[in-house]
């Protein structure tokens, strides 16, 4: 069982590595040699771990995509009092847009492999899986405040979810480029859940 627990922590001090590598200098710069001395670790202790580099880059999305997912479902299981949805979902969205200054790593690695996945079928089913968990959570948020009538009965949360996704992965790449500032880009956020909240049919 140690050895088990020594070899998962070496996978993740290993994603952090391709994580940090990538942010830094961009997909290119991931490579065995690199990503070793960055993890402090043998490139025989990497290649242990990860048979092909391509496995390295999935663990890594997988580890990233596993930190995006948790972020947003944090705001709902750590309320110890029932929040309003639209409280819900504009914490939930700030989180998945990664618009902090604490998240700008992440941010530069969620965007990178966004547009390392057309190249790679894998990279992409992974990407593909995260989205569709994302998009039920705000799909979820948005028909609980219709439960509790908070939200217009005429949304249809499926598409508001799609719509607001995108909007949040569209501002993460605004504030990275410098188009947006984060309190800019979660003024925006929040002006289109006020208006949901305002009139439900005029986003249809």
């Amino acid at each position: 069982m140690p050895r088990q627990v020594d070899y998962e922590d070496r996978r993740r001090r290993i994603a952090e590595a391709v994580c940090a590598l990538i942010a830094r200098s961009g997909m290119d710069a991931v490579s065995l040699r690199d990503v070793a001395a960055q993890a402090g670790v043998s490139m025989g202790a990497v290649q242990r771990c990860f048979r092909t580099k391509e496995d390295m880059l999935l663990f890594a999305l997988e580890h990233i995509s596993q930190y995006v997912s948790e972020r947003a479902n944090q705001r709902i299981a750590g309320t110890s009092t029932p929040q309003a949805a639209s409280t819900l979902l504009s914490h939930s969205l700030a989180e998945l847009a990664l618009l902090d200054d604490a998240s700008k790593t992440q941010a530069h690695v969620w965007l990178a492999f966004v547009a390392h996945a057309p190249a790679s079928e894998k990279l992409a089913a992974v990407l593909h899986d995260t989205y569709a968990k994302l998009h039920d959570l705000i799909a979820w948020i948005i028909r609980y405040g219709q439960d509790t009538r908070e939200f217009p009965q005429t949304l249809d949360p499926d598409r508001e979810a799609h719509m607001l996704l995108a909007l949040a992965d569209g501002l993460t790449v605004h504030v990275l480029a410098g188009h947006h500032s984060s309190a800019g880009a979660l003024a925006t956020l929040q002006r289109h859940i006020d208006h949901l909240l305002e009139d439900g049919s005029d986003c249809n």
